[in-house]
Parts: C-alpha cells; structure tokens; sequence
C-alpha cells in the first residue's frame, strides 16, 4: 500500500494555467479534493487566496503548494512539470494563522470574515474616512482623517501594506502592521507595528456622511459602522515552498528591493 500523499490538483480559469493543469494530469495521478492530503494549486496569488479561502469556508484546510502561472506569485512556487514528488517531498512548511474581522454595518448586521493578507478599510466616496482607532480597548487615536487603514499580516506585509508604504514583516515575527493609506490628519502619524496579540478596533466617525467599506483579502462589506480585527489563532493554513525559494527568504529580500 502506497504511503505517498494523495493529491488534489487545482487551476485558474486563465489558459496558462489551464495547459498547465493538463501536462501535470497526463504526467501525474490526482484525486478530488474532497479525498485529498494536500492540494496543487496552479495560478497566481489571488487564485492561492482564493483556494485557501475556500479551505476556510469547507472548514476542511489542506497543506497547499502552489505553482505560479499568474503575474506576482510572491505565495508561488516556480512552474515546472518535472520532478513533482520530489519537490514535495523537499518542500518545507510555513504556518499561518489568518486575521479575523467582525464587522457591523449601518443597519445593524454582522459579519465574521477571515483574512490571509489583511483587512483594510477604505472610503467609498470622495469624502475622507473618519475612524476612531482603539487598541486592546484603548483609544490611540481618538479621529484620523485618511483614505482608509489597514491591517497587515508578515505574509500579507509585502502586498497592500507595502504599497500604502507601511513595514515588511518577517514571518514569524508575531507581529500586524497598522498601517494608514493617505492619512490627511495626523499628519506625521505613519502607522504602528503591535503584538498579534492585538485586538485593533475602528469605529467609523459619521458613516452616513462618510460611508466607509472594509475588505478582508478580497471580500468587502459596505457601510461599516464598527470593526474588530484580531488574529485568529484557532485556524493555521499551511503553505508549501521549495527550500531554495522559501517564503521567509522572500520576505527578507523584499526589503532590499530599491
């Protein structure tokens, strides 16, 4: 009886990824995901979010090694046919543990959404945000006056948070990056780096006059009126990589990127 993983193969709809998912079925043996020990994922860093996302919401979470066929592929392996069993057998793991949002709306409704990357608020109309910021029940910034904020994971530092300038953050730091995009008032203030033992808190200032939007990854809620963001550390995603081109290697080299 064989003791190889049994192994669920998953591509985008773009046709890279396609031709791809057919060269690797005609070369290799793959079961449905529902039969699974891990998955191969085929695309680029929104189809990994995606797929996990989905992992989340089936509550059946999966070690996942993804191959790039997209654009970025910062949470990609390098595409090739050969030498599949051997690379995972190679392959090393990264934990992660998501972001938890709890949202509540204008009208009183409530969401709980995960989060890989981050969690960023963002106006919805031409006029500026006004969020009062609270940490661990603390008001730290009683108004900031900004285009939106964000809430930053070390796997997700090198996305949204570094283009809104905010810090990269290792893996493994146990750190979030509280990050503002645009902010108008205070004017010097640049973020904060806090404990992922955090508990961050917005409550949106007049959010019928200056509607505000969250966005956990690529899910959004419109017309907040308060969210709740914390790690959520009852869940761990586990991703795969290559030891040559691992995950922390690539987050460390980002920084020296000019």
């Amino acid at each position: 009886m064989s003791s190889e993983p049994r192994r669920a193969l998953v591509a985008s709809p773009t046709q890279a990824a396609r031709a791809a998912e057919e060269r690797l079925r005609a070369a290799y043996d793959f079961v449905p995901v529902e039969q699974a020990d891990m998955v191969i994922a085929l695309g680029g860093d929104g189809f990994m979010l995606q797929t996990l996302h989905s992992m989340l919401e089936s509550r059946r979470i999966l070690p996942i090694f993804g191959m790039n066929l997209g654009t970025v592929g910062f949470l990609m392996n390098e595409w090739r046919l050969d030498g599949l069993d051997q690379r995972l057998a190679k392959a090393k793991s990264f934990k992660v543990n998501p972001l938890r949002m709890m949202v509540e709306t204008v009208d009183g409704e409530q969401f709980s959404i995960p989060a890989i990357n981050e969690v960023s608020l963002l106006r919805e109309t031409r006029q500026t945000a006004k969020l009062e910021v609270q940490v661990n029940g603390r008001t730290v910034l009683p108004e900031l006056v900004c285009d939106g904020v964000l809430v930053a994971t070390p796997a997700g530092s090198t996305a949204y948070n570094l283009s809104a300038h905010g810090p990269i953050l290792p893996l493994g730091s146990a750190l979030v990056a509280l990050t503002p995009i645009s902010p108008f008032r205070p004017r010097r203030w640049r973020g904060a780096i806090l404990p992922e033992s955090t508990v961050i808190r917005f409550a949106v200032l007049n959010p019928i006059k200056r509607p505000v939007s969250a966005v956990a990854d690529q899910r959004e809620v419109r017309d907040v009126a308060q969210v709740e963001i914390q790690i959520d550390r009852t869940t761990t995603l586990t991703l795969l990589f290559d030891p040559e081109h691992t995950l922390d290697d690539r987050i460390a080299a980002e920084q020296f990127i000019a």
